[in-house]
């Protein structure tokens, strides 16, 4: 799970509305969706402690890449 800060205003599968500036805990497959819908860009959001973006920055991606060792 990763903290991000909202760009646009959210409602989440609970059926919660988040707004612009909250924000939000989500897991790796909610985060891309909100990227791929601008709600959230790669390096917005403050941490829950109130730090900045320390994840991925550009298209650098670290995860598995759909190919079998």
């Amino acid at each position: 799970m990763v903290y991000v800060k909202l760009e646009g205003d959210w409602t989440d599968g609970n059926g919660v509305t988040h707004s612009v500036g909250d924000s939000v805990d989500v897991d790796a497959a909610t985060l891309a969706m909100l990227q791929a819908e601008g709600i959230v860009s790669e390096g917005s959001g403050g941490g829950k402690d109130g730090t900045e973006w320390a994840g991925p920055t550009g298209t650098d991606w670290a995860g598995p890449t759909g190919t079998t060792p």
